[in-house]
């Protein structure tokens, strides 16, 4: 079956992962949907507060399904527009992204220079890098070279109150919605031997591997509830739950291994690295959100941003992509 696929044309594979991904998420949107209309089997007060338990479950579930539709819109657009209009496409997602972050976070007068260095310097020249292909630069770029630049900028401006703590928060902010958010486009442009123009394949098997891991999670976890790890930070992130979620993203790996130039065992690996990494940033996120005092970056359901808690959309992606990207490179000597 898996030389089946492999045999098949770039056109062919691409037509049937669609019909797959968007028929499969249509069907499990359908069955959300009528969940949520589902109403109270009694008028007592018991089976009320039932009812809105059962509901708030699905609430978050179709949550998690409109980050799946997000996730495979941007995808599909960015392969249909070709390798430079994707790379644009997610220069501008990690724009709002760090917006959303930027914005949730104290900031002062003394940081209008940093954050005009991160926004319209450090992100353009990052995304830039990936379009051209110098990825032994862009590695490095945030990590080095602007971690050393933007606290110079800020004690520039003369303002030492909270300096580290100001620093600190750009600078993770920096991190993982720009330097994390990079390395998806990256993908598209790896050039594997044997493998030319098939970069969006590598794209759409990271998105399904994380995005399956963290709703194979969240649906264990809320069916065979156990203690949570980190209560404080979230009630859903329970060990067991946890390594089943990772194992479904391993097993989805496996089976899109036929898209791939990774063999079933290695697809095996690279999607448990991945599933390991964006569920472990995702858990981080949900603790800076808690340091926030918020329950999402779209504050009650409305980003600050507009773009309806993209951050909440793209957290695990972010965590994700870098660890792949650079384990590809890395194992197959890229």
């Amino acid at each position: 079956m898996n030389d089946f696929l492999r045999n098949l044309t770039t056109t062919q594979q691409i037509g049937a992962l669609f019909v797959a991904m968007f028929g499969l998420l249509s069907l499990v949107t359908l069955y959300a949907f009528f969940q949520t209309l589902r109403e109270a089997s009694g008028t007592g007060v018991q089976d009320q507060a039932e009812h809105e338990a059962h509901q708030q479950e699905w609430r978050r579930f179709w949550s998690l399904l409109k980050t799946s539709w997000f996730m495979a819109t941007v995808f599909w657009v960015g392969w249909a527009l070709g390798d430079t209009v994707a790379t644009v496409l997610f220069a501008i997602v990690a724009f709002f992204a760090l917006r959303e972050f930027i914005t949730l976070s104290p900031t002062r007068r003394g940081d209008h220079r940093s954050l005009v260095l991160a926004f319209f310097v450090v992100l353009p020249l990052q995304f830039i890098l990936v379009g051209t292909r110098k990825f032994d630069l862009f590695t490095v770029f945030i990590p080095v070279y602007v971690f050393l630049a933007l606290p110079v900028a800020s004690a520039l401006a003369n303002d030492p109150e909270r300096f580290l703590e100001r620093n600190a928060k750009l600078q993770w902010g920096i991190m993982v919605c720009v330097y994390g958010m990079s390395h998806v486009p990256a993908l598209l442009l790896l050039d594997f031997p044997g493998y030319e123009g098939k970069g969006a394949f590598l794209v759409f098997f990271l998105v399904v591997v994380v995005q399956a891991g963290v709703i194979a999670q969240h649906l264990l976890g809320r069916r065979f509830p156990h203690k949570p790890v980190a209560p404080q930070v979230s009630q859903s992130f329970q060990w067991l739950s946890w390594a089943s979620g990772v194992a479904v993203g391993g097993v989805a790996g496996v089976m899109l291994s036929f898209i791939t130039p990774f063999k079933p065992g290695q697809a095996l690996g690279m999607a448990l690295l991945a599933c390991l990494a964006g569920s472990l940033g995702h858990l981080v996120m949900k603790a800076l959100k808690r340091d926030r005092g918020i329950t999402s970056w779209g504050m009650q359901g409305q980003s600050v941003t507009g773009a309806g808690g993209l951050l909440d959309r793209v957290d695990a992606l972010c965590f994700a992509a870098p660890v792949f990207f650079h384990s590809v490179r890395w194992y197959f000597g890229l």
